[in-house]
């Protein structure tokens, strides 16, 4: 899953509580339908929004998924997950507006209501929240990671290798969570234009670096490892490598997770032509670029590491030279997630928070902001019950993080959870509501094996990334281990 930091963002552009007098003036040149202003996105801008919403940490585990399917089953795999996230893609895209009256719906869950109802505005809801809650477990995990890598690959070059090197990965977690509690208390943080730019450069950064060093690592080799079934019995037994292949589809379902921003790329485009023949331009353009550039990813590190490649490409038991280039990369991946995190836990703490005022509106703890004058940046709003809460956030993330940091397991079940219903089910329940798709016609038949196929993986996904967490946990100490 990518960085949706930058996407995210876009809803900046469009405050439902803006003053369209402004443009007044200028007519209906500069107002849209709905009296917002002018969108201007094209194919090109809503292909870039995609392709930096899609790719982000999830490239760093489609090595791993690739040994685990082998050089047949992992490439058909991705290809596959791409063909049903494009086509379930365009059948989001179909819902932007109401066919009747033209209405447009300005973010998934507005789409999700108009089209299904309430009760399922709340399924999904609970479905997306769940989902943020894990990405900033699995943002904790994979920033401490490369911490860790940055200084055991310094350590490895000060030593010439000699050196073990055995570094605790708590403390790299505790400081990210320290960051990230005082970032959560700086009002609108995710709302900062620079944060989208910082985290596509960042991702591009990494997931380039990755791909390059797995071809420089192929030709150091001067062959390609792997096999065609992936990792080869005897090396796991055969009920691992059951749970291994699936919670390789869980990973790879992370890696595709992006469906939850579409309709927001899609309210950034001008019409005409229709907003929706774009958006199907744009995704089949973005999602053709993604998968090339996940299979060359994913092949790349399988073919430079075989059996033995790594649970995150970047980490210490990848690639060990040249140093400072891996240092980049682990350095772009912290910088990356540090603002992710914040972008994306905005709609839970913005939830509860909302919550709270509703149900305790005479709380001064709650509602009260304290003045605080800071020299050089004017008046900070402190509120008591928003740095209690949000601290609390942090702590219960990074905890759970520190007990159960397994990158790929966190992944692979975080990719499990989210694909099916929010890339599949919803997408093709609305399109069959707004289109009337007769029950039992030959349409209504195919969208219904589709999604029911999804499930059956992402719930066999489910099963191996958890079970793959307990067998890890059995050599595992929390807070105790150093790696």
């Amino acid at each position: 899953m990518g960085d949706h930091t930058a996407t995210r963002n876009l809803q900046l552009h469009h405050n439902p509580v803006f003053d369209v007098s402004l443009n007044v003036q200028g007519g209906s040149d500069y107002i849209d339908d709905d009296g917002r202003p002018k969108r201007t996105g094209t194919v090109w801008t809503s292909s870039a929004h995609i392709i930096t919403a899609v790719i982000g940490s999830g490239v760093l585990s489609l090595a791993w998924a690739m040994a685990q399917l082998g050089w047949i089953a992992g490439p058909i795999v991705m290809v596959l997950f791409s063909f049903i996230t494009y086509y379930t893609s365009t059948l989001l895209a179909a819902c932007y507006r109401d066919p009747v009256t033209g209405k447009r719906n300005y973010t998934y869950s507005d789409a999700v209501r108009s089209n299904l109802g309430a009760l399922q505005v709340k399924f999904c809801g609970s479905v997306q929240n769940v989902a943020l809650f894990g990405i900033s477990i699995g943002f904790n995990i994979a920033a401490a990671i490369s911490m860790v890598a940055i200084q055991r690959c310094n350590c490895n070059h000060k030593s010439g290798g000699k050196n073990p090197c055995h570094i605790n990965i708590n403390p790299y977690m505790i400081a990210f969570g320290i960051s990230e509690i005082l970032l959560s208390q700086i009002p609108n943080f995710d709302k900062l234009s620079w944060l989208s730019i910082v985290a596509a450069v960042m991702s591009f950064t990494y997931s380039g670096i990755g791909l390059a060093l797995g071809i420089a690592k192929v030709a150091e080799n001067g062959k390609i490892k792997g096999n065609i079934t992936g990792i080869t019995v005897g090396t796991v037994t055969p009920i691992q490598k059951m749970w291994r292949t699936f919670q390789a589809l869980g990973n790879i379902a992370f890696a595709y997770s992006y469906s939850i921003i579409l309709i927001e790329i899609q309210d950034t485009i001008k019409s005409p032509p229709s907003e929706y023949k774009t958006m199907k331009k744009a995704t089949l353009l973005s999602l053709t670029l993604t998968s090339i550039f996940y299979i060359l990813c994913g092949c790349m590190g399988y073919a430079a590491f075989g059996d033995l490649s790594p649970g995150n490409l970047l980490s210490d038991k990848g690639f060990h030279n040249p140093y400072w280039l891996i240092n980049i990369a682990n350095a772009a991946i912290v910088i990356h997630v540090v603002g992710a995190y914040q972008v994306f836990v905005q709609p839970i703490f913005a939830l509860v928070e909302k919550t709270a005022a509703k149900v305790f509106p005479d709380s001064q703890f709650i509602t009260k902001d304290i003045k605080i004058p800071i020299p050089g940046f004017g008046v900070y709003n402190l509120n008591l019950f928003r740095l209690v809460w949000r601290t609390f956030y942090v702590i219960i993330t990074t905890l759970i993080s520190m007990i159960l940091p397994f990158f790929n397991g966190v992944v692979g079940f975080l990719g499990a959870l989210v694909y099916w219903p929010l890339t599949v089910y919803f997408p093709v329940e609305m399109y069959i509501a707004q289109k009337k798709v007769p029950k039992w016609s030959t349409k209504w038949i195919f969208l219904q094996i589709i999604s029911l196929s999804v499930l059956v993986i992402a719930l066999a996904a489910a099963a191996g990334s958890v079970t793959g967490v307990v067998q890890n946990l059995k050599i595992y100490k929390p807070f105790k281990t150093s790696s």
